[in-house]
């Protein structure tokens, strides 16, 4: 066991922690900002349209996922980054593969939300 904070010291570190990175990502990461607006919109519509707390449920983790993909692929391109600017097929693969992510999880928010609305 490697040696460090425990309990629940442990926990409120890894809470400001994740704060930094939520704030960060709000600071930094114009896509963020417009997901996270999105969000903030969606988020009572879902409570709303939703039939059951089921359907809710999902429609608001769809949009979870979304900022979730967004925060990965800012932190892969923020550390893809930091190695260079000098084109390199992998940092380019990285950085596209973080940029898929996203793409789906849009499209998920797309399809759940399009089968809950309307079918």
């Amino acid at each position: 066991m490697k040696p460090g904070k425990t309990g629940i010291v442990r926990i409120i570190d890894a809470g400001g922690y994740s704060w930094l990175g939520l704030k960060a990502a709000f600071q930094h990461e114009a896509a963020f900002r417009q997901e996270l607006f999105l969000t903030i919109i969606l988020l009572p519509a879902a409570i709303w349209l939703g039939e059951s707390s089921l359907e809710s449920a999902l429609m608001i983790a769809c949009l979870l996922i979304v900022l979730i993909a967004e925060i990965i692929n800012s932190a892969i391109e923020a550390v893809v980054d930091r190695f260079g600017s000098e084109q390199h097929e992998l940092a380019g693969r990285a950085k596209d593969m973080g940029s898929a992510a996203v793409f789906l999880a849009l499209a998920n928010v797309g399809i759940v939300w399009g089968l809950i609305l309307f079918f």
